[in-house]
């Protein structure tokens, strides 16, 4: 794999760049490529756009203080 290929878990962490258009365009066509390979990746951005799609958008200010931190709580540790 040479190193400007986009890893699985690269994928994971930039799908939101990804949907959001917040890409740069290189790195975009690197994922795109990606995508178009790796199967259980396309199922997965297939999956956010899913979610998104059902959920809608969520802002911070439509939580209540206590559901604010359940959330925060839970997503402490994620990215150690």
């Amino acid at each position: 794999m040479s190193e400007s290929e986009i890893t699985c878990k690269d994928l994971v962490e930039l799908v939101t760049d990804y949907l959001d258009d917040r890409m740069p365009a290189e790195q975009r066509l690197r994922f795109e490529e990606h995508i178009a390979f790796c199967s259980p990746c396309a199922v997965y951005l297939e999956q956010m756009r899913q979610t998104i799609s059902v959920t809608g958008a969520l802002r911070e200010e439509d939580l209540d203080q206590e559901s604010r931190d359940a959330m925060l709580s839970v997503f402490k540790d994620f990215w150690r």
